[in-house]
């Protein structure tokens, strides 16, 4: 059986201040095409989209109708399993979940965790699969809720994570011997690789799930971070079960520049084996970083496409900078300045409280934002300009 493993769609969100919904659009596209016109002509049973549908919790018009003419598309072919991640409302985005029909199953209530969607073998070779969709598992909710001793739990992602599975490995040994088994998850896993774009799940200074709390399933499509990955369990033994991030379909920061983003595909043999393979998702619109003087950023022709981050190395900060980058480079996003040699900013020593000549607290200030030394034009120009405000009526 194949099942199609993505997530973190992040609908509504914006790159830099620039509305990415346009782009989102194009490679949602693709993915309907993977499931209208499947790889090999391998039909996919189901898509899985493993939490953080929308980037925050009350998403705009645009980015509900998106979702919406994605799902009604997708269920024209396949079923569609959608959990609840960090950045969505489980209740908003779960609203309605009770009247959809069975080809879209939405899970975002606590109370589900453990019963899973059965999605049968269409060539009769075995048991149904059973997918468990967890939403995301928020402590400070799910602790109680998961609780079966009374008690809450301790508040971190690991307990209330480990609460869930026993739950999912409880309902599947109630079921046939053989049975195939997935897990969708939305947390971050131990050994995970993460980008500057997620938000942090940190909650009482725990924030991390160790990947043998997956333990018994076959596979788990995790979600949350947006590179794709597989973190690997750690214990001693030898482990059947494959973790994996598909990552996000879309590049959401310049962190991932690097990144080929992608959706999974999972072949789930009769015998519970996993096959993966990872198809290519093209950008809308290219990353790129620059880094090269005023001049030479001008005089480059190969980026001018691309969404660009440009930090400017000249001494001195040109003028008009933004303005004249923006002219050469449309999708400009950001425009640094940090001259050639100079630390980070914030680098500099702060400034001593002593009595300094006008000079030498010009060369200080010169140094703290440039992180270069002064040239002796610009100091003369402090001087002269203390010299004024001396000369100022009321100037002591």
């Amino acid at each position: 059986m194949r099942f199609l493993h993505t997530s973190d769609w992040h609908l509504g969100r914006t790159l830099h201040g620039v509305d990415l919904l346009d782009a989102q659009r194009a490679v949602l596209a693709q993915i309907r095409s993977l499931v209208s016109d499947p790889v090999d002509g391998i039909a996919i049973d189901a898509v899985i989209v493993a939490g953080d549908v929308y980037d925050r919790a009350v998403p705009p018009i645009e980015a509900v109708t998106l979702l919406q003419d994605t799902l009604a598309a997708l269920v024209e072919h396949t079923t569609v399993i959608v959990t609840a991640g960090n950045h969505d409302s489980a209740i908003r985005l779960g609203f309605g979940s009770r009247l959809f029909t069975d080809r879209l199953q939405v899970r975002t209530d606590l109370a589900s965790v453990g019963e899973p969607v059965l999605i049968s073998d269409p060539g009769g070779a075995g048991e149904p699969v059973a997918v468990y969709p967890l939403p995301y598992l928020d402590p400070d909710a799910a602790r109680a809720a998961l609780s079966d001793s009374g008690e809450p739990l301790e508040r971190s992602h690991q307990a209330v994570m480990a609460a869930a599975m026993s739950r999912v490995r409880a309902d599947l040994a109630r079921r046939p011997v053989g049975t195939r088994s997935m897990v969708v998850a939305h947390a971050f896993v131990v050994g995970g690789a993460p980008s500057e774009s997620e938000r942090s799940i940190v909650v009482g200074g725990v924030h991390s799930v160790a990947a043998d709390t997956f333990e018994g399933v076959d596979y788990v499509a995790l979600g949350h971070l947006h590179g794709p990955q597989q973190p690997k369990p750690s214990g001693a033994g030898a482990s059947t079960t494959v973790l994996r991030y598909s990552g996000s379909p879309l590049r959401y920061s310049f962190s991932e520049l690097a990144q080929a983003k992608s959706v999974t595909l999972v072949d789930l043999a009769a015998d519970g084996q996993v096959g993966i393979t990872a198809v290519p998702l093209s950008q809308p619109r290219d990353m790129a970083e620059l880094t090269a003087t005023l001049d030479e950023v001008l005089a480059d022709s190969a980026h001018v496409q691309n969404w660009v981050r440009i930090t400017v190395t000249d001494r001195t900060r040109p003028d008009r900078l933004f303005d004249r980058v923006k002219s050469h480079y449309p999708y400009v996003l950001q425009v640094l300045h940090l001259p050639a040699g100079a630390g980070p900013a914030g680098e500099s020593a702060a400034i001593a409280a002593r009595e300094q000549s006008p000079r030498e607290l010009g060369a200080d200030f010169v140094r703290h934002v440039t992180g270069l030394g002064a040239a002796e034009v610009e100091l003369d120009l402090f001087a002269e300009a203390y010299q004024a405000a001396l000369s100022e009526p009321g100037a002591s």
